[in-house]
Formats: C-alpha cells, structure tokens, sequence
C-alpha cells in the first residue's frame, strides 16, 4: 500500500509535463512491463482478419482494375455497377447509358469509391482494420505498438467523419444492385422469364448488402437520432427500433456481405471465362 501510494505523486506530476510520454506509456498509466496478462489467443482474431481483409483487398484490386469479364448476360458484377463507360457498352452491360464514355480506365474505378468509402468508415471496419493493421490496440487489455494517440483528428484518419456521406451513396449503390437483381431475371436474349444459379447468388448478395447497410450505426441515428420524445414521432420510432434490431448483428452482416459481393464478382468471372455454364432452373 505505501509503495502505491509513494507512486501517485509522480504520476501526477508527470502527466502535464510537457514532452511527457502518451499512450500505453502515459503516466497515469499502471505499469506493466508485460505486453499484457491475457492467457488465451488473443491474437487469433486479428490474425484472420488479417488474412481475410488482405485477400478482398487483393483480389477486388485486381478485378477492379481488369476492365474484362465482368458480364455474362445477364449477370452484372457489384464491382462494376452501375458500368457507365463506352466498354460497358460493348459488353451489353450499360442500362443506364454510358455518361462516362470518355473514361478509358476500368469502369469499376468510378464506382467502387462509394462502397469503399462506407466500408473504410463504418464503425465495426474501423474497429476491425485498426486492430489487425494498425495494432491499434491489436485486442482488449493487449498493449499497443503505438507512444502517441491522435484518434480521428488527422489526415486521413479525419475522413472518417464522412461516414453519413458514404451511407447516402451506399444505399443509392443498392439500389443500383436491386435492380440489376431484376434484370437477372432475364435471359441472354432480355427474354423474361429466366432464373440461374447466377440469379440466386446475386438476390441473396443484394439481401446481405441491404442488411449490412440498413444496420449501419448512421442509418439508426438517421431514422431516431435528435428525437427527445419518442411517442410523438411514432413512424421513426418504429423505423429506429427495425434498424436498432439490425444493428446488433452489424459486424456480421459487414463480413457476410464482404464475402457475397467477391463470390458474385467470381462467379460472374468464371461464366464469363467459359469455366462452366450457369445451371438453370426455369
């Protein structure tokens, strides 16, 4: 006891010193020389979210920037919706006109900024990227690398307050992918009628986003945020309480939905690439 109390003195002392250290580091700071006390494998979350966010990464880079394979009538990749530019055209992939012609690069790249956007900023990404990227920290009661703490009041991290922004656009994508569920109700010829496997993977993706977007911590804000008494708005009040249901499961619904959108793209990619034939069911 008299040697913990022999040390509150420094401590405080020690905390508005200028050039004090910060962090795991601080003053006020227990001291622990361990990295931390934990026994379990702590590690093994960040570790496959690691992996996992490092495979989208690369994988959605390459097909991203590819500009080939991402039409087999009438399956549209999410990567490439809406495709607005002249090589969207040429593959039959351009419903809503081609207002981009003169964009010579892929036509993802005009597009995947929207989602990567809602995703780079949604809380649980951050949680998830900060701990297995950054070790910021790398998990519960584990230290982190890092001497200094900013938060999110700098360059590029400051971009996170674009968040209700991204959400907008997010949702416009959406629909965007709704409708081109529809669309894969047709056949190659734009008969209707017709529903494949491709169908299917795509209805069930456009359901994942939707859930993963609807339960966004913005969308429940937006619906039931500012509101001090809820028995007088009693259409938010039930739209807040639908999405705060939603919001629950958020984190799933981010890697659910993560996982749909690059099997869509691949599975488009291998019926584009004659790998096999989409099975049919009518």
């Amino acid at each position: 006891m008299a040697s913990t109390e022999a040390q509150r003195p420094a401590a405080s002392q020690g905390a508005g010193a200028p050039g004090a250290p910060g962090g795991v580091d601080g003053p006020t700071r227990a001291r622990i020389g361990a990295r931390t006390l934990r026994s379990d494998r702590w590690w093994a979350y960040p570790l496959a979210t690691f992996v996992v966010f490092l495979a989208f990464i690369v994988y959605a880079t390459v097909r991203a920037f590819a500009n080939s394979h991402f039409y087999a009538a009438p399956y549209l990749s999410p990567f490439y919706s809406p495709c607005l530019t002249d090589s969207c055209e040429q593959a039959g992939a351009a419903d809503f006109g081609t207002p981009f012609g003169w964009w010579s690069l892929s036509p993802a790249l005009l597009i995947l900024i929207f989602p990567l956007g809602f995703r780079l900023s949604c809380y649980y990404y951050r949680k998830a990227y900060y701990r297995a990227f950054w070790l910021s920290p790398p998990a519960c009661a584990v230290a982190e690398p890092h001497r200094t703490y900013t938060g999110e009041t700098r360059f590029p991290l400051i971009l996170q307050n674009a968040h209700r922004w991204f959400w907008y656009a997010a949702v416009l994508v959406a629909l965007v992918l709704t409708w081109d569920v529809v669309l894969a109700f047709r056949d190659e010829h734009g008969d209707w009628g017709h529903m494949g496997l491709g169908t299917l993977l795509m209805l069930a993706n456009v359901v994942l986003i939707w859930l993963y977007t609807l339960s966004c911590h913005s969308c429940r804000h937006i619906t039931g945020g500012r509101l001090r008494h809820f028995s007088k708005h009693p259409v938010r009040y039930r739209m807040w309480t639908f999405v705060s249901r939603l919001n629950a499961d958020h984190g799933r619904y981010a890697w659910y939905s993560l996982f749909s959108v690059a099997l869509v793209d691949l599975y488009i990619y291998l019926l584009a690439t004659n790998v096999f034939d989409d099975p049919r069911f009518f």
